[in-house]
């Protein structure tokens, strides 16, 4: 079994729209504070200056909606890797039961070079700690 990384999520007044739910758009900001968390336990990097990818492309399925009532979390591991690429997944679930699935969706990260402005090879040090989450 790898493992995940779960960071729990307060629904804010905010995040809803006029529906009574979470607007569409606000599960793509829990992805990124699920990211955020991600680097911040495996590499300790906490300032964005320190993140060496790049966001390629991201998803989400919506699976059941979500209302400013519920306690929630957000489940997250590594899916494919490749040489300059690796795939974040993630589930969103009802914190005091895991089978209470709101969402679901996955995104591609690329290795970056911001001084050279092109992609690189992803390092030996993040490939290896990033294959202990990553999914069987």
């Amino acid at each position: 079994m790898h493992k995940k990384i779960i960071t729990d999520i307060t629904v804010r007044f905010r995040d809803i729209d006029s529906m009574g739910h979470v607007n569409n758009a606000v599960f793509f900001t829990y992805f990124e504070e699920g990211r955020k968390e991600f680097l911040r336990t495996l590499f300790n990097i906490i300032n964005p200056e320190e993140y060496t990818f790049i966001l390629a492309h991201i998803s989400c399925d919506y699976l059941k909606p979500l209302r400013i009532s519920d306690s929630i979390s957000l489940h997250m591991w590594v899916g494919e890797i490749g040489q300059k690429k690796f795939d974040l997944v993630y589930t969103i679930v009802n914190r005091n039961d895991e089978s209470i699935v709101y969402a679901s969706g996955r995104s591609v990260q690329i290795f970056f070079d911001y001084k050279k402005n092109t992609t690189m090879t992803i390092p030996k040090y993040f490939f290896d700690k990033i294959t202990e989450y990553k999914e069987s």
